[in-house]
């Protein structure tokens, strides 16, 4: 069975993820794409015009994969509070395996990248716009009570950013989780005595 480009691509991007993955965007050579696509590196300029062309069709596919697995995370929960923790566990652990998608999004490197420039500000008003859905379901179900939806999304998504690195080099997801619990503690009840 002839292979269509299509799939020629797909073997390429596959292949190429796990370079990149394991050496980073600049130590990956195009001979070692080839190498592991297990192509001549001019087949693989026949379907990639350039390394960067490669790495944003991984970028795009692992940020495609990663909207899916939250969205299903979210829609399982019946709860706002479930919702938002759905979430930040979610996030946290496919972050761990879409190390391409999380690199793009915060390797200073890729400044000069004008789509991924794009896909970090797609990516950041997406994540807000999905906290911003939670939150309203909880303002509507008198769950919640807040003055500024917008605000309070962008604080969540920061605060998240923040605890990021230490909640994704955690080895044990017990751990990170019992952290995850003890933020959204905060977010739900404050720190204020009642």
């Amino acid at each position: 069975m002839e292979k269509t480009q299509k799939d020629v691509r797909e073997f390429i991007v596959k292949s190429a993820r796990d370079i990149f993955a394991r050496f980073g965007f600049r130590k990956t050579t195009m001979d070692e794409i080839a190498q592991s696509a297990h192509r001549a590196k001019s087949s693989i300029y026949h379907y990639f015009t350039s390394k960067e062309e490669i790495f944003k069709a991984i970028v795009e596919k692992e940020g495609k994969l990663f909207k899916e697995e939250i969205t299903k995370a979210i829609n399982r929960e019946d709860t706002p509070q479930k919702k938002i923790r759905a979430y930040i566990i979610t996030r946290m652990r496919i972050v761990n395996q879409l190390a391409n998608f999380y690199n793009a999004l915060k390797d200073e490197y890729f400044i000069q990248h004008s789509y991924i420039e794009e896909l970090r500000a797609n990516y950041d008003k997406e994540e807000i716009g999905i906290i911003k859905k939670i939150l309203k379901e909880g303002c509507e179900k008198g769950i919640y009570e807040i003055k500024d939806l917008d605000v309070t999304a962008n604080a969540i998504i920061i605060a998240l950013k923040g605890m990021e690195c230490s909640w994704i080099n955690e080895k044990d997801i017990s751990k990170a989780e019992n952290n995850i619990d003890n933020l959204l503690e905060i977010l739900f009840n404050g720190i204020v005595k009642r």
